[in-house]
C-alpha cells in the first residue's frame, strides 16, 4: 500500500517558500545597494528557488499515488516532471549568471561598495539557506518525495553560491574588485551541477529504467517451494516509493496450489521492495520457451 504524504510535502514547501521570499528580498536589497554583480546573480538564483517551491506545490497537488480510470498506475510521475522543471530553472539561472558576468567584463566592470552590515545580512541569508536545505532533505528522504529532494539540491546550490558571494564581497571590501566578476563563473558551475544532479536522479523514473535487477527478482522467486523457474522479468519505478514488477512464473502445481505459490512469491517480493505492484503470469511445469533467461533448478543441479 502506498501512503499519501502530499499534505506533509505541501507544508514543507509552503514554509520553504516563505523563507525563500525573505532570502530573495534581502539579497535583492543588498545587491542593489552594493552594486555587486555576484550578489544580484545570487538574487536571480533565489527567484528560481521561489519558483520551484510554487511549482512543487502544483505538482504535489497533482501527484496522488491513488490510481484512477485515466491513470491506472497513479500520478506520482508528476513529481518527477516537477523536479525536471526545477532542473530547467537551474539551467536558466546558470545562463543568466554567465551572461551578467560577460556583460560586466566588456563594460569594464562597475562600482561595488561594501559595508559590515551587508556582510551580516548575507550571513543571515546563509543560515536560512542551510536550515531550509537540511529541513527539505530530511523530510524528503523520510517520505520519499522527489520534489522535496530536488528542491533541497536546488537550495544547497544556493548555499554554495552564497558562500562564494560572501567571499567575493569580503575581497571587494579589501580592494579586490575583480573578485566580484571572477566568482560569478564558479557560481554558475555550482548551479549547473545542481541541475545535472536533479536531472540524473529523476530521468530514469520517467523513461521506465529498470528498478530492480532481474537476477535479484529471480533469486527471491526461486526460494518459494513449487517454483520451477521464472522469465520475462521486468521492473520499473522508484525503490522505496513505488515499484512495478512483472514476470512469468513456472510452477510445479495446479489450480489453487499454483495460486498460493504466486501469492507466496508476491509476499516475498513485497517484503523486499515495498511498496510494490506485482503482476505474475503462471505457466505449467512443462512450459518451454526461448524467453527463459535463467537456468532451471534441474540444469543447475546437473552442472
Amino acid at each position: 500500500m502506498v501512503i499519501d504524504h502530499r499534505s506533509e510535502v505541501r507544508k514543507v514547501l509552503v514554509v520553504t517558500l516563505l523563507l525563500n521570499l525573505l532570502v530573495l528580498a534581502i539579497k535583492a536589497g543588498v545587491g542593489w545597494w552594493t552594486g555587486s554583480l555576484s550578489l544580484l546573480s545570487d538574487a536571480l538564483h533565489s527567484v528560481t528557488d521561489s519558483s520551484s517551491n510554487i511549482l512543487g506545490l502544483a505538482t504535489s497537488q497533482l501527484s496522488s499515488p491513488e490510481p484512477d480510470r485515466d491513470h491506472p498506475y497513479g500520478h506520482q510521475k508528476f513529481e518527477a516532471v516537477g523536479a525536471l522543471a526545477i532542473a530547467a530553472m537551474l539551467g536558466i539561472a546558470c545562463f543568466e549568471i554567465l551572461q551578467g558576468a560577460v556583460e560586466r567584463i566588456f563594460s569594464n566592470g562597475g562600482t561595488v561598495k561594501m559595508s559590515a552590515s551587508a556582510l551580516w545580512l548575507m550571513l543571515i541569508v546563509l543560515g536560512v539557506n542551510i536550515l531550509v536545505t537540511f529541513y527539505e532533505r530530511q523530510v524528503g528522504q523520510r517520505v520519499g518525495s522527489n520534489i522535496l529532494i530536488a528542491d533541497a539540491h536546488h537550495t544547497m546550490s544556493d548555499v554554495w553560491i552564497t558562500i562564494a558571494v560572501i567571499a567575493g564581497l569580503i575581497g571587494v571590501w579589501h580592494g579586490y574588485l575583480w573578485l566580484d566578476v571572477a566568482l560569478a563563473f564558479p557560481v554558475s558551475l555550482l548551479v549547473f551541477r545542481s541541475g545535472w544532479s536533479v536531472l540524473k536522479e529523476n530521468l530514469p523514473w520517467l523513461v521506465d529504467e529498470m528498478a530492480i535487477a532481474p537476477e535479484a527478482i529471480h533469486t527471491i522467486a526461486m526460494r518459494v517451494p513449487g517454483v520451477v523457474n521464472c522469465h520475462d522479468i521486468a521492473s520499473r519505478g522508484l525503490l522505496g516509493r513505488q515499484v512495478f514488477i512483472e514476470m512469468h512464473l513456472i510452477v510445479n502445481a495446479k489450480d489453487v496450489v499454483a495460486h498460493q505459490i504466486t501469492e507466496a512469491v508476491e509476499d516475498q517480493l513485497e517484503e523486499c521492495y515495498s511498496p510494490a505492484r506485482i503482476i505474475i503470469h503462471v505457466e505449467p511445469p512443462a512450459y518451454q520457451s526461448d524467453q527463459i533467461s535463467y537456468e532451471t533448478l534441474e540444469s543447475e543441479q546437473q552442472s
